[in-house]
């Protein structure tokens, strides 16, 4: 393996945004998991605090200011196989504070979704547990 970041772990954000009692999910524009729905997030940068990647993360990716409410976890993707890397993701779950729903070229769709909803749909893995932990976290 050659020592370069992409043959390095990289550590990523995450929020399951929660406004109205629902909870924002995204589908990537191209791999990985393009297909299956997830939260907005992405890699921390270099002198980046947790909390300040996960806010621009999010006012990057969908237009939204977000509150950050609290951890949700930690996840862990490995795409062996398909060779777009080994990321740690730490999800956090957030409320909506402002804004309107406007996709950067990341991603291919959002949609606000009942939490009781969502577990017929085909997510990202270990995304169900995520969301019942966000839920818990913001009191909902």
């Amino acid at each position: 393996m050659t020592d370069s970041i992409a043959a390095r772990p990289q550590v990523a954000v995450s929020a399951g945004i929660f406004r109205d009692g629902k909870i924002l999910l995204t589908r990537r524009a191209n791999n990985p998991k393009g297909s299956l729905w997830t939260f907005p997030g992405g890699r921390i940068e270099f002198e980046e605090t947790i909390a300040e990647a996960l806010k621009r993360e999010i006012l990057e990716e969908t237009g939204l200011t977000i509150e950050i409410a609290g951890s949700a976890g930690v996840r862990e993707m490995l795409h062996k196989q398909s060779g777009h890397g080994h990321f740690i993701i730490l999800p956090f779950a957030a409320r909506w504070v402002s804004g309107e729903v406007t996709l950067n070229d990341e991603l291919e769709e959002a949609c606000w979704f009942d939490p009781n909803e969502t577990t017929d749909l085909m997510v990202t893995d270990g995304l169900h547990e995520v969301i019942a932990t966000a839920r818990r976290v913001v009191g909902i």
